[in-house]
């Protein structure tokens, strides 16, 4: 479900790209939750390396491979479960409790397409 989550490979491609100041490593049929994106249906992502999955070909961007996109879908924006922030001092009466829900998008990968 997430970016670990095994998948059948047959000499498809693989990409990096940055979203939210990080980068990932995807292919296509990966989900993946990302940091809150501000947009609705497709979205595309510049790519940072594109190579074959068996390692045959490998073309690296100087920042980003020209003409090479990542098409995802963004299938669900949600926060994820609550941090609890707890800080205490001993002796003095300090005493705070603060929680913290992340914001975040989980997208689909839909075709990493080089030219």
């Amino acid at each position: 479900m997430d970016s670990h989550e095994p998948y059948a490979a047959q000499n498809s491609m693989i990409a990096v790209i940055e979203t939210g100041g990080k980068q990932y490593l995807v292919h296509e049929g990966q989900t993946l939750k990302v940091e809150k994106i501000e947009a609705e249906g497709q979205m595309t992502f510049p790519t940072l390396l594109i190579a074959e999955e068996d390692g045959s070909s490998v073309t690296m961007g100087k920042p980003e491979v020209a003409g090479a996109m990542v098409t995802a879908k963004i299938v669900e924006q949600g926060r994820d479960e609550k941090i609890e922030i707890i800080k205490f001092k001993s002796k003095v009466r300090y005493r705070r409790h603060n929680g913290h829900r992340q914001p975040f998008t989980r997208i689909l990968i839909e075709k990493i397409s080089a030219k």
